[in-house]
């Protein structure tokens, strides 16, 4: 495998990782500010961190930056973070299953 090859293919992990704590920081915030206007601040001010960092191409500067998010991320973990109405866990997860159709039937008893 080439330098250019190896270079490239560490740019793709790096930029997929990078995403990653994006979208981790934006749903994270979405716990702490549920009103749509006090979170898109909260976005801003997450966007413009990002972008502070776009430009720094040091591999040991990144990978300290990346820890350090990650352990913030860590740090405003929500003790009780939403989830959706409707989904795994949420408050009506589950709440209207269908009835069971195959019901077991005593045996000798049909009616």
């Amino acid at each position: 495998m080439s330098t250019s090859a190896a270079s490239t293919a560490f740019k793709n992990a790096h930029r997929l990782h990078v995403q990653s704590l994006y979208k981790r920081s934006l749903k994270l915030s979405l716990d702490w500010y549920i009103q749509r206007d006090l979170w898109r601040q909260k976005a801003l001010d997450i966007r413009a961190q990002f972008e502070r960092n776009k430009h720094i191409t040091s591999p040991k500067e990144l990978q300290a930056i990346i820890a350090k998010t990650e352990q913030e991320l860590k740090d405003w973990a929500h003790p009780d973070p939403y989830k959706l109405p409707m989904g795994p866990e949420g408050t009506k997860w589950e709440r209207n299953l269908p009835p069971l159709m195959d019901f077991p039937t005593p045996s000798g008893s049909h009616h």
